[in-house]
């Protein structure tokens, strides 16, 4: 019999069932330990069952869902060999979209889709998601893992993720709260999070740099400095929605755009927000970015978040309550600017009006950065 006419398997086609089966053992500890009595089921079933019946106690409750993945940062962890903070970049990339309207988060699932199943790498990948989970107080109730053989290489893989949450209706945050008078809070981000990973790793590989070069403006290897997982604001954020004296608007997540493309989504039509980019000093792997590559600042701006991760709009007298909050529950903040009415385009000024497909207010921004 021709090697053409030899009996094809599953497995002869690229795909060991097995090793699924082997990584799902190696995981379900960790998924295990982010269900709390509402989640019924356990793991392996077809669908995640969690008991919505606290919901009652809702006078409106609106769902709010979210989903993401962490872009290109996952070349970084294929090439290090590292895979169990990932899961903390996917986390925060779809919880913390929710957060930004005031939604506690209930449960989430996620997909992982690779060229071979290797059972410790995608059991180290979910038991990072599974550990972001708990720090966020959000139950993993359910995933994927495919096998894609001829679609993607023996160790590549992407993640993604999907999240839902609740709200009570008259608690919801937007933009339809904010108004002029308020004040706009920064807070740190733990470095580039999980955006424009694509414009970094030109960046180095242009410069022929090594992940494993150590880097003396970073402290560490170029590598483990562009694995930082993206910080998880998600509990911070709820407790500083239910604190009166914070005054909390609403909430704008950092993430592709940029600091002022993703203001503007939530600062609402005829008014602006002025931002003072020399309020804070850039961290060195952004200025590292810019210099290396000669990146334009403006290009850098409307792609990195250059150390502002997430920013809360909050009322006149609201500001210092929310930093001292923020900064008890170890992030950095500071006011980074006011809101008012929008006259137009002040001297001196950079502008952005609305941000992917929102018909939102305007975002003034003014001096230049502080490079660290």
């Amino acid at each position: 019999m021709s090697a053409a006419n030899q009996p094809v398997t599953y497995a002869s086609a690229g795909v060991d069932t097995e090793a699924g089966d082997r990584a799902v053992e190696l995981m379900k500890d960790a998924v295990r330990a982010t269900h709390g009595p509402q989640v019924l089921g356990g793991v392996g079933g077809f669908a995640g069952l969690y008991d919505a019946s606290a919901l009652t106690r809702y006078l409106r409750p609106l769902l709010a869902s979210s989903t993401d993945g962490v872009g290109t940062k996952v070349a970084i962890a294929q090439a290090m060999d590292v895979h169990d903070t990932i899961g903390f970049d996917l986390v925060g990339m779809v919880v913390d979209d929710i957060v930004v309207v005031g939604a506690e988060p209930l449960v989430m699932t996620d997909y992982i889709a690779t060229g071979s199943v290797v059972p410790e790498r995608v059991a180290a990948i979910v038991r990072g998601i599974a550990a972001a989970c708990a720090e966020t107080g959000t139950a993993l109730v359910g995933g994927e893992t495919a096998e894609h053989p001829g679609l993607l290489g023996p160790d590549e893989y992407d993640v993604a993720g999907a999240a839902t949450g609740v709200v009570e209706a008259d608690a919801l945050l937007g933009p339809e709260r904010v108004r002029a008078g308020d004040v706009v809070v920064a807070m740190a981000s733990s470095g580039l999070h999980s955006n424009g990973y694509s414009l970094v790793r030109r960046v180095v590989q242009l410069a022929g740099w090594s992940l494993d070069r150590h880097v003396d403006e970073l402290g560490r290897e170029l590598g483990l400095e562009l694995l930082e997982p993206t910080r998880l604001y998600t509990r911070p954020c709820l407790d500083l929605a239910r604190d009166p004296a914070a005054e909390v608007r609403v909430f704008s997540h950092v993430t592709g755009g940029g600091l002022a493309a993703n203001l503007a989504r939530v600062i609402p039509r005829g008014l602006a927000a002025d931002v003072d980019r020399s309020c804070w000093t850039v961290p060195p792997v952004f200025d590292m970015v810019r210099g290396l590559g000669q990146v334009p600042w403006a290009d850098l701006e409307r792609t990195l978040n250059l150390g502002v991760g997430m920013v809360a709009v909050v009322g006149p007298a609201g500001a210092d309550p929310a930093i001292a909050s923020l900064r008890a529950a170890g992030i950095d903040a500071w006011v980074l600017g006011t809101v008012g009415e929008d006259q137009g385009e002040p001297a001196g000024t950079d502008v952005v009006r609305g941000a992917k497909g929102v018909d939102g207010g305007t975002v003034h921004l003014r001096n230049g950065y502080r490079a660290g």
